[in-house]
């Protein structure tokens, strides 16, 4: 997660009003298994991270709420590591006038900003009401980001709870919302310096003020009369490898679980048709395609998201 002003976006889909108003043909069908997967209250699971004030559950206490004032806003963390696997959650964001708000969802090796962290990133960019909602996902490793993309989402993510989750392992990357794989981000199979697959990360969310940058590069701000600004979450689930230290079962890949298995290491067919029609109709910005930004494109720019 990083707070900072995005350079001019690169337009590389153009087709937003498409996107308004279609959807998937074919809704895919995960390569995970949620049977296989646990499910458990949030204290089995999480510590908050900063003002527990911020924070509440439903009565029946499967219902989380983060909020966001003038003051402060709230977090909270898995209290385990995990090295690859299926990470999962239902995420139902802020209504209204959410401008300057962004609700992150995201992995990280280090429970702070670290100069050396590794960190898998979803934020979601409020906006003005009636305005559409940006979905800004980023790739960190040994504490080099810079790799973000940016997507219309093709529903009001503000009206009910959608699920959104990563598949992590140690050939590719995938972001998916509600089993639709937004983006495919591939190893090479060799040591390097942009694929996040030697350390163990925690699962984190937060909601924080951002005005300086999230909404139209920080010319709109918070609205503080509208708050609290009130983030909600349900059914956490993970299938993973779970990081005991001294020596971990997953140190390595073993092909053992699904999420390691041939079929977890590629896209399948309806995944494909899913992810071309992102391609086709939601992607706002890629930073693959900003060559004003990066005139020699990073060495996984180079990469297939189809083998």
């Amino acid at each position: 997660m990083k707070m900072k002003a995005m350079p001019i976006l690169v337009w590389v889909s153009g087709v937003i009003m498409a996107a308004a108003c279609c959807c998937p043909i074919l809704l895919s069908e995960a390569a995970a298994d949620e049977g296989q997967s646990s499910k458990s209250s949030f204290e089995d699971s999480f510590d908050i991270m900063w003002s527990e004030d911020h924070f509440k559950t439903s009565e029946d206490g499967q219902i989380w709420y983060l909020s966001l004032d003038n003051e402060t806003g709230c977090g909270f963390q898995t209290k385990q590591k995990y090295r690859f696997g299926w990470f999962s959650m239902k995420l139902k964001l802020v209504g209204g006038d959410s401008a300057g708000v962004v609700t992150a969802y995201y992995m990280c090796s280090e429970n702070g900003a670290g100069p050396e962290r590794d960190e898998v990133d979803i934020e979601f960019l409020g906006n003005r009401s009636g305005e559409p909602y940006l979905i800004q996902t980023n790739v960190y490793k040994n504490g080099t980001g810079g790799r973000e993309m940016r997507h219309m989402l093709w529903f009001d993510p503000t009206e009910d709870f959608h699920t959104y989750s990563f598949l992590w392992n140690d050939l590719q990357l995938l972001f998916f919302v509600d089993r639709v794989p937004i983006r495919v981000y591939k190893n090479n199979g060799k040591a390097n310096n942009f694929f996040p697959n030697e350390k163990p990360m925690y699962l984190f969310s937060s909601i924080w003020n951002a005005d300086d940058w999230a909404t139209r590069g920080g010319l709109e701000k918070t609205d503080w009369k509208r708050s609290p600004f009130v983030s909600s979450y349900k059914d956490f689930s993970v299938d993973g490898c779970r990081w005991e230290d001294p020596y971990p079962a997953c140190v390595s890949t073993t092909t053992q679980h699904w999420w390691d298995q041939y079929e977890a290491w590629h896209l399948s067919d309806s995944q494909k048709a899913d992810f071309a029609w992102v391609l086709r109709n939601l992607v706002v910005y890629d930073y693959c395609k900003d060559t004003q930004r990066y005139p020699h494109l990073p060495d996984e720019c180079s990469l297939s998201p189809w083998d």
